[in-house]
């Protein structure tokens, strides 16, 4: 297995220049919200980088960036097998216009019919990203299985899984996913942008921008506003802290979903803001600048790949209380960078808020700890500098299969 890289991109690689290369997702949000970074770094590397997925608002910046975007009309994030079968011919014929050198899915959905695509066509370079198998040891059997059976199809299609999670690293193993395609990424965020507060007024600002009081101790979340991110356990410790710890204000930063089968409604938010301590602040494009306002960060979330709201939490130095599943696993270290509390237990979530709440010291001396983590692994250049190994790696892969194909047909045409 490849270790993860690390150091930051030297810059034009001529071995990947004037390459083309597609990244998949479902929506547009992911490639600007999870992939720019990404992506931006693939066209400094000399990459002809474009970008497929339904479209939406998030297009134009893409296109600022440079990126080119091809729309899927057939993508949707819906349980629809009929459109995913029309999504996986539309991806075949726009890989065929365009002759990529390189695809790249996500998954979930994309991370099967993109990889089938891909190999249908003869794309040289088939690299999946995965973010978090779309099973966890909770779920039925029959669906572990179903999960599980289409992931390992799909890997059959690709000349490298990039891993975000050592957990899943593990399932695909046992999968049989063959060893020279699984690769540790791990995952980052940019530390330039989500770092500790440097002065009170940044805190102060942030408090403003939040509306909430100066003194009050703020437990921030920030995600899509979905119960599968454990909206439910998160609102009834609200309710329970609400009367205990007066001063404690549970503030909830992310859009509605109104796509997702689980999403929540305008009623689920009048509900949660009847508790008295819950403020909800929509979608926002300054998040990075909000971290300062919070005391401590939560994620009681359900199921998770490698989490950024918990990894942009811990750069910005704030404690975080999340659950004790795969990927948060990674993201918190249990009493050093912050507090593991079991799936689903609202009771438990709330004696751990009640604990930091009430202790300013230990607040600190965890929030320290975790900025100290996110420098250590947190940074998306290495990620960005794996990927960009992957990539060189896959393609010499390409040509020397080719290499061998024209000598094998060269000595039968003698």
């Amino acid at each position: 297995m490849s270790v993860r890289a690390s150091g930051e991109h030297r810059g034009t690689d001529p071995a990947l220049t004037g390459r083309r290369l597609v990244h998949v997702t479902t929506a547009d949000l992911s490639l600007v919200l999870l992939l720019g970074p990404q992506l931006r770094a693939f066209a400094d590397a000399g990459m002809d980088v474009i970008g497929m997925s339904a479209p939406g608002p998030y297009v134009d910046q893409l296109e600022a960036w440079g990126v080119r975007h091809v729309p899927l009309r057939h993508a949707t994030r819906a349980v629809a097998p009929g459109s995913d079968a029309r999504a996986l011919a539309e991806l075949a014929h726009h890989f065929r216009c365009l002759r990529p050198d390189l695809v790249h899915t996500h998954n979930p959905k994309p991370g099967i019919y993109g990889r089938l695509a891909a190999r249908a066509v003869g794309v040289p370079g088939i690299v999946n990203t995965v973010h978090g198998l779309y099973a966890t040891p909770e779920d039925p059997v029959a669906r572990r299985a179903l999960v599980y059976a289409l992931e390992r199809l799909a890997a059959a299609c690709s000349h490298a899984e990039l891993v975000q999670n050592p957990e899943d690293l593990a399932v695909l193993r046992r999968l049989g996913v063959p060893e020279d395609r699984l690769v540790l990424l791990g995952n980052g965020v940019d530390l330039g942008r989500f770092q500790p507060p440097r002065s009170p007024d940044e805190r102060a600002r942030a408090r403003q921008a939040l509306g909430v009081p100066g003194d009050a101790v703020v437990v921030g979340t920030v995600g899509r506003l979905v119960w599968q991110k454990g909206f439910r356990e998160l609102f009834e410790a609200a309710r329970l802290l609400a009367a205990r710890r007066p001063q404690v204000r549970f503030v909830v930063v992310g859009p509605t979903d109104p796509a997702k089968a689980d999403a929540l409604d305008d009623d689920d938010l009048a509900e949660a803001r009847r508790s008295g301590n819950v403020v909800f602040t929509g979608g926002r494009d300054d998040v990075d600048q909000l971290y300062a306002g919070f005391d401590l960060f939560v994620l009681p979330s359900y199921r998770e790949g490698f989490p950024r709201s918990a990894m942009e939490a811990a750069a910005s130095g704030l404690p975080v209380i999340a659950t004790d599943i795969r990927g948060c696993r990674q993201a918190v270290d249990h009493e050093v960078t912050g507090l593991l509390v079991p799936l689903r237990d609202a009771s438990a979530l709330a004696d751990a808020v009640t604990r930091l709440a009430d202790s300013e010291a230990d607040r600190r001396r965890m929030g320290e700890a975790a900025a100290a983590k996110a420098r250590a692994e947190f940074d998306d250049r290495a990620v960005v500098a794996t990927t960009l190994a992957v990539y060189e790696r896959v393609l010499a892969r390409a040509t020397s299969r080719t290499s061998r194909r024209m000598r094998s047909s060269a000595a039968e045409g003698r």
